[in-house]
């Protein structure tokens, strides 16, 4: 595998250009971590239905694992001590205990015991010989070869001493957690609540998918695509609305929305046309807007702020540029408000199949499926040749998109491009 150095500069570029009045998308994504608290309410759930939740507090061992000295193999428990001179050794076997059994005596001097996997070791017991590789004899066994002391012993504590911390605060919790967890003695853990999401989705033209459109009519594509986005078991859609066009029905549902709702999202209405009344109606409320605008496209007029206790998060209404600033900050929000630790960067250099067009001054986020390894083991990415921010019909069969630079006006094939999976 071939070591590749980042990116110079910032990563997407888009402040190469004449977008002062604009946040780049890391900036934006700064914002957010800088601006956003996690919610403080927590909540206990049994092991069963934690998976998907966020770790509030660390889960530390309840005791050591595992708790006594045990056997991992079937076979019979010695003390290599007994072994003297060059061998065969004959031992006589003087107990037999199975897992979940508790051995009568230590091991006496000169005598083997029958053990089973997990079942625990007598005092005195410092290896344990695979039944394989023992011969019977009328008294027990015999050994012909030496073996090392700790053969095939699992000591007390060695995966777990009494208060590790087997899974840290901030862990979106997936089975590999909840097997550690268990392992550790929880029955239950303390989680995040879940997150109350919110979406207002604007335009008198939207429909519901699946009933008839009027001449000017085009169906609601954002809310069925945010419902399938934010629903988690961390994060709740607790309500979906259709926007009354006006800044003062707007600004009734958005107060109404910030009492129950940690998130807001609307979707459409944030340009700066007559008919876009969302920003005005939150200047109303008196939000405080982190940033309103980000030099990328699709997705220009992404917006977050914050008002009455609630965060708001602003996607363009065309499809595409709503799917991808969800992606890029939807999820950064989501994050942040339930306390989930720091993720690693989900970014990655990939290598382009073909030549790259790019008209210059603002980072583009091209779709992109990955295709395969080049000679040098890297990945390599097929992308479309441009993006409209209202088509989504290449969507299912795209793994992500790339980050074409600000100031990029061709790459070629073979070029080293940030990209990023859905």
């Amino acid at each position: 595998m071939t070591v590749v150095q980042k990116i110079a500069g910032p990563s997407c570029g888009c402040d190469a250009f004449g977008n002062k009045d604009l946040f780049t998308i890391d900036q934006a994504l700064a914002e957010i971590a800088r601006k956003v608290r996690p919610i403080a309410a927590t909540e206990v759930v049994t092991l069963q239905n934690a998976v998907g939740r966020v770790l509030n507090q660390p889960a530390r061992a309840l005791g050591m694992v595992p708790p006594f000295a045990n056997a991992a193999m079937d076979g019979f428990g010695i003390n290599t001590a007994d072994l003297t001179g060059d061998g065969p050794w004959d031992l006589r076997v003087s107990d037999r205990v199975a897992a979940g059994q508790t051995p009568e005596a230590a091991l006496a001097a000169g005598t083997a015991v029958q053990i089973f996997t997990g079942a625990p070791v007598p005092d005195r017991t410092n290896a344990v010989v695979m039944q394989e590789d023992v011969q019977h004899t009328k008294e027990g066994i015999r050994l012909t070869h030496m073996i090392a002391p700790r053969t095939h012993i699992r000591a007390a504590g060695e995966d777990m001493t009494f208060g590790k911390i087997t899974v840290l605060a901030g862990c979106v919790l997936t089975a590999r957690d909840i097997t550690a967890c268990a392992a550790a003695g929880h029955g239950s853990l303390t989680v995040c609540r879940p997150l109350q999401v919110a979406v207002l989705v604007t335009g008198d033209e939207v429909c519901q998918p699946g009933t008839p459109r009027g001449a000017a009519g085009i169906w609601d594509v954002n809310t069925p695509m945010l419902r399938a986005a934010i629903t988690s078991p961390a994060v709740i859609l607790s309500q979906t609305r259709i926007a009354a066009d006006t800044k003062s029905a707007l600004r009734t549902q958005l107060a109404v929305l910030a009492k129950s709702a940690d998130l807001i999202v609307t979707t459409g209405g944030i340009s700066v046309g007559e008919e876009d009344h969302v920003k005005p109606a939150l200047q109303d409320l008196g939000a405080a807007i982190g940033f309103s605008g980000v030099a990328m496209k699709p997705g220009k007029p992404v917006s977050f702020g914050q008002f009455n206790g609630a965060c708001w998060l602003g996607l363009p209404g065309n499809p595409l540029s709503a799917f991808i600033t969800w992606q890029l900050f939807g999820t950064a929000l989501c994050q942040a408000l339930t306390g989930q630790a720091r993720q690693s960067v989900s970014r990655r250099h990939v290598v382009l199949s073909r030549p790259l067009r790019h008209k210059p001054g603002r980072c583009e986020l091209r779709l992109a499926r990955l295709n395969g390894f080049d000679h040098l083991g890297r990945e390599v990415a097929e992308f479309a040749d441009i993006t409209h921010s209202g088509r989504v019909a290449r969507l299912p069969d795209m793994d992500g998109m790339l980050f074409v630079p600000a100031d990029a006006e061709t790459l070629p094939a073979g070029a080293l491009v940030e990209f990023q999976p859905f």
